[in-house]
């Protein structure tokens, strides 16, 4: 596996006299387009259903003043489409309810001053906590960016102190009726869900076997690339089935049909699979079984694997359990936390941003502030990369408005229509490319604007250009200025936590299997906490490879513990996976 830890130093330059090595800044790689995520279009029609309802219902009654107010709960449709619906309910309860909160902030400190100064500040620290409590959650996409973009616009609307009650409310109500939406296919496709999550693991595995290996046995970067992916997707795969209840027996027998999969799926981990064509072209199969909705393929496990998922003792069916040392959000966010730095570049980013737009007169700060907010990634580089794609999607949005003034024009019901249309493109191109849904978002923006009140077409596109240049050119120099040096700390973290994981699986094997159920739960988790530092370790490598200021990684050193790691991993699967007949 040490070809798996590609060199992060290949194409920098080290300065001389230290172990400190610059790395360029990419381009190409930027705006390369790629295969959409395979379920764009859930967060793409939920969040059309959830801003329609209100957006007609205002446009009925003649308040279209009030859409900030309903498309900040309606918005929140776009969240937690990956998760089971027990997990998706309380996602989106403490989504919603964060929006809320975010945006009761916001309309409280824009009645109560009118310094825009002093607005810019605090939106920016706004800004900063959506982030880091976004990244610690792992809540996934659009993470930080819609919670951020709602806050900042309404530190800036004008408003009285007694108007915010009732302003939250149309936010929290059009939230109750996006939870609606987002839980609404439960009613048809109650497991579709794990089902997706347990398809992906199937088919990276697939993928897996499907690669070839070097001459000589030498493991090709390639195969390292596909052994990582197959792993993270089962590893994600098991962690959405950990959320899955299991309370009634129609449910723990649905999950203990997709469990059987995806331990099937983790045999294709093991160093020797069973006919690996065939074996790769069965596992596709069931994935296409699995997103069709057809009744789950009886699959044939081991008496090992069996073992691990059924209570030998009195053949009751207990569910699998995750490792019960995983890492909490508290832990995420203490102090030494590598997502600090994170958040230090957003609140400075997002204030001098503001301020520099101030300087230059333009009347929308917030928008220089979002701007400079949403382009702050894990490391230097793929912020760069997200500043350069921002600013070529909002030029190009910019002239598809322009293109689109005459529709803008024909009357606010073309308005609705074209923002819902503008929200199903941005989210049917973002996972693309971010750049290709910026294109799609920049008019949706506007429009919101121009609900609440109308500016001159020339102002408006002048001022979110020059906004959207001021915002990308000092958060990249804030990022620039505002090195992450803890992202080098993460992978001393997360080297101890794999070589701890990997001695541990290591006493496993030494020892041998051992009947019983207690033995396989125990290997499970071993599994558990060897794959997921594993995955951890890979990510804090790749943030920190990104980082244009860092000291040289250790690459020997990780090359040696994803090598042992990945080598007890297989033999943790290899233990469980003993060849039995095609099902």
């Amino acid at each position: 596996m040490g070809k798996h830890a590609r060199p992060s130093g290949k194409s920098a330059r080290t300065a001389p006299g230290s172990a400190v090595r610059v790395r360029p800044l990419p381009i190409r790689s930027a705006v390369r387009l790629r295969r959409p995520v395979d379920i764009w279009h859930k967060p793409a029609l939920s969040a059309v259903a959830a801003l329609a309802v209100p957006d007609f219902a205002l446009f009925a009654l003649g308040r279209l003043d009030l859409i900030l107010y309903t498309s900040a709960g309606s918005m929140c449709a776009l969240y937690a489409h990956g998760l089971p619906y027990a997990a998706r309910a309380r996602t989106l309860l403490w989504v919603v309810l964060g929006m809320v909160a975010g945006l009761g902030i916001a309309l409280t400190a824009a009645s109560l001053t009118t310094s825009t100064a002093l607005l810019v500040v605090l939106a920016s620290l706004v800004a900063a906590v959506h982030k880091m409590v976004c990244d610690a959650t792992r809540i996934g996409p659009p993470g930080n960016l819609i919670l951020t973009f709602i806050a900042a616009s309404a530190f800036f609307v004008p408003q009285h102190l007694g108007q915010v009650p009732l302003h939250l409310a149309l936010a929290l109500g059009a939230g109750g009726l996006a939870w609606l939406v987002c839980m609404a296919p439960a009613l048809i496709r109650p497991r579709g869900p794990e089902r997706i999550a347990t398809a992906r693991a199937l088919e990276a595995a697939a993928g897996l076997l499907r690669t070839e290996p070097g001459p000589g046995g030498v493991e090709r970067a390639g195969v390292a690339q596909a052994r990582h992916a197959a792993a993270a997707a089962v590893n994600a795969a098991w962690h959405t089935l950990f959320l899955v209840p299991a309370r009634t027996p129609a449910k723990a027998a649905a999950r203990a049909g997709l469990e059987r999969l995806l331990v099937r799926a983790e045999s294709a981990l093991g160093d020797e699979p069973r006919s690996a064509a065939a074996e790769a072209e069965r596992l596709t199969g069931w994935a296409r079984e699995l997103r069709s909705g057809r009744p789950l393929p009886e699959v044939a496990l081991s008496a090992a694997e069996t073992a691990e998922l059924v209570g030998v003792a009195d053949e009751v069916r207990e569910p699998r359990r995750p490792a019960p040392d995983r890492p909490g959000v508290l832990a995420r966010l203490a102090p030494g936390s590598p997502l600090l730095p994170i958040g230090a570049r957003v609140a400075a980013g997002g204030v001098l941003a503001g301020w520099a737009s101030m300087a230059v007169g333009v009347g929308h700060p917030y928008w220089a502030m979002v701007t400079a907010a949403s382009i702050y990634q894990a490391n230097t580089t793929l912020s760069w990369q997200r500043a350069l794609q921002r600013t070529l999607g909002n030029l190009l949005g910019l002239l598809l408005y322009t293109a689109l003034l005459p529709l803008v024009h024909a009357g606010q019901l073309a308005m609705i229509v074209l923002a819902l249309v503008c929200q199903l493109g941005a989210e049917a191109c973002i996972t693309r490319n971010y750049w290709l849904g910026s294109v799609w978002v920049t008019p949706m923006a506007l429009l919101l604007t121009e609900f609440g009140s109308r500016l001159p077409a020339r102002t408006l596109i002048a001022d979110r250009w020059i906004d959207t240049v001021v915002g990308a050119v000092v958060g990249l120099a804030c990022c620039v200025l505002v090195t992450n040096r803890r992202a080098a700390d993460r992978i001393e973290v997360a080297l101890e936590r794999v070589t701890a994981a990997e001695s541990a699986a290591s006493r496993l094997l030494t020892a041998g299997p051992a009947p019983g159920a207690d033995d396989a739960r125990e290997t499970g988790w071993a599994r558990d906490r060897l794959a997921g530092g594993l995955v951890e370790l890979r990510e804090a490598v790749e943030v920190a490879a990104g980082e244009w200021w860092q000291r040289a990684l250790p690459e020997e050193r990780i090359a040696h513990a994803e090598q042992q790691g990945h080598r007890a991993l297989a033999g943790l699967v290899r233990r469980h996976s003993a060849p039995v007949p095609a099902a």
